[in-house]
């Protein structure tokens, strides 16, 4: 038969295993985290869906915080950007943004997470719709990126990844190797369409090389803003297109309030003063 310890033995080994309880109630090692708020079954909270970017983008904190610093900000599937999976020729990326499904959008802005220039356009719906078509330069393939600013203050955001070959930003307009544009900048071609519903489509082209300034030895020279008014000189809405938008823009707007027969001012002017004066009919 073994022989139990001595009493002192016994009575120290009673005395560590008092101890090591006494730690492990203690809380010596710190608690773990809370998990994030979960719904019952499982999934992420609805809060933490419209935070998290549905892009994945390394770049959208940075976006977060150049663009929307301590605003209200989250992802919303009714702001909508459609433009090409694979865009072939970067620099005429198509795009259409549409936040046509939210009530009172004032402001809209577009962005691309990868361009040397991020933000390519600004844009005031007014009386127009709030859906915009125009094309844009891209130097890699980026997520693209529309918010939306509604009359409560909150940017709501949609967007794509549109994949190209790159090189978009960097290189010289083609107008800026020809005389041809001195003698057309500036110049508007547009005309309105009957839009299904009521109301009219504007579609129009400005002549402007829109140099970015990232080629070499080519500055920056960009149309920096338009305004389109009726007759009576109100302002339906403003565009405030920068570097990235592409050569020559076109853009694509719709006034449900415009009727058959009116006619639209078409006005501004680019970052050297150059101004834009035109008048758009059927």
């Amino acid at each position: 038969m073994k022989r139990l310890g001595t009493p002192r033995r016994l009575l120290a080994a009673g005395l560590i295993s008092l101890l090591a309880c006494a730690i492990g109630a203690s809380g010596a090692s710190p608690p773990a985290p809370a998990a994030p708020a979960a719904t019952a079954d499982g999934a992420q909270s609805p809060a933490d869906e419209l935070s998290r970017d549905p892009l994945d983008s390394p770049r959208w904190a940075d976006m977060k915080k150049a663009f929307f610093d301590g605003q209200e900000v989250v992802f919303d599937a009714r702001v909508k950007l459609t433009g090409p999976t694979v865009a072939e020729d970067p620099l005429n990326v198509p795009i259409t943004v549409d936040a046509t499904a939210l009530p009172g959008v004032e402001e809209m802005i577009v962005f691309a997470d990868f361009n040397p220039i991020v933000k390519a356009l600004r844009f005031e719906p007014g009386t127009a719709r709030a859906s915009l078509g125009f094309r844009i330069k891209l130097q890699q393939s980026s997520p693209i990126r529309v918010a939306a600013r509604t009359v409560d203050g909150v940017w709501r955001v949609g967007g794509a990844w549109i994949t190209t070959t790159g090189g978009g930003c960097t290189l010289p307009s083609l107008g800026s190797g020809s005389p041809e544009w001195q003698d057309r900048l500036n110049e508007v071609n547009g005309r309105l369409w009957p839009r299904v519903g009521g109301g009219e489509r504007l579609r129009m082209r400005i002549i402007h090389p829109m140099d970015t300034g990232l080629a070499a030895g080519i500055p920056a020279f960009h149309i920096e803003a338009i305004a389109i008014a009726d007759e009576s000189g109100q302002v339906l809405a403003r565009l405030q297109p920068l570097e990235p938008v592409a050569e020559n823009p076109s853009f694509t707007l719709d006034f449900a309030e415009v009727a058959p027969g009116a006619r639209l001012q078409v006005s501004g002017r680019d970052n050297n003063g150059n101004r834009i004066d035109a008048w758009v009919t059927r």
